[in-house]
């Protein structure tokens, strides 16, 4: 796009580190240096969204259920950017999924940080009424906070609940520990689906996922129709609509788990 970082392009980075207590803080940092646009993930926003209403905000994450925008075709104020949440629907083609790739499973364990919220509880009852559809139990396993030692209590616990597999969160928050959470995951013999094409390079068994990289070139074209001029409530927020299929046959042999041929036919991606 003719954008070149350190020529007519600067780019400050900023890091939240995980500490959710000090979001507010980290984005009113950011507004304080008056930057021509912020790029940002959903949860780093919602934590200060009231910080500025003039400075153009690109952001990756749920944009409706948390309020930073009015609609997908007109966001309405200064935040723009691509949606990963494509309504609850898409988790119950993961449990369905799942269920398929082991036929025997009757109760599935659910990790992910859960927040009191109108959202949170609107998913958990969707959640749970799929699986009972499919007459599977779904069981919540919730993170306090994404840390190694929070992840090796809970999969203590998940252990005890004897459960016949596993699906992950999307959270970015769980995103940067994926390789303990696979190495978790595989150490409990439990088959596992993951929302997110990370865990898939991290070693995971399966995903049903969006491409994040079509994600981060359409964040790109956000950043560069603001730089050249058009308002943020004027860019349509970005839905994805592709889901891609990954199976890894390595991590199904590591638990002696033998996808069912109906199942592998229709993945999009194998890693042999």
């Amino acid at each position: 796009m003719g954008e070149i970082e350190g020529q007519n392009l600067a780019v400050e980075r900023y890091a939240g580190e995980g500490r959710r207590e000090g979001y507010a803080d980290l984005f009113h940092e950011v507004v304080n240096q008056n930057p021509d646009v912020i790029v940002a993930h959903d949860q780093i926003v919602r934590a200060a969204r009231t910080a500025t209403s003039t400075i153009p905000v690109v952001v990756v994450g749920g944009l409706i259920p948390y309020g930073l925008a009015t609609s997908l075709a007109r966001p309405g104020g200064n935040i723009t950017g691509v949606s990963i949440d494509t309504g609850n629907e898409i988790w119950g083609k993961r449990l369905q999924i799942l269920q398929e790739a082991v036929p025997s499973a009757t109760k599935i364990a659910f990790l992910g940080i859960h927040r009191e919220s109108p959202a949170g509880q609107a998913f958990w009852d969707y959640l749970r009424e799929a699986g009972r559809q499919l007459q599977i139990s779904v069981i919540s396993m919730p993170l306090r906070e994404s840390t190694p030692l929070e992840y090796r209590r809970v999969f203590t616990e998940i252990a005890s609940e004897r459960p016949d597999a596993i699906m992950v969160s999307s959270s970015g928050e769980l995103v940067p520990y994926r390789r303990l959470i696979v190495e978790l995951a595989e150490k409990s013999g439990l088959p596992a689906m993951y929302a997110d094409r990370d865990y898939m390079d991290a070693g995971g068994l399966m995903a049903y996922a969006v491409d994040l990289g079509e994600l981060g070139r359409r964040m790109a074209d956000d950043v560069d129709d603001i730089l050249k001029g058009t308002e943020p409530s004027d860019i349509p927020i970005y839905q994805p609509t592709k889901f891609e299929l990954i199976i890894n046959l390595k991590a199904a042999a590591k638990i002696s788990l033998t996808i069912p041929p109906a199942v592998f036919v229709r993945a999009d991606e194998v890693i042999e």
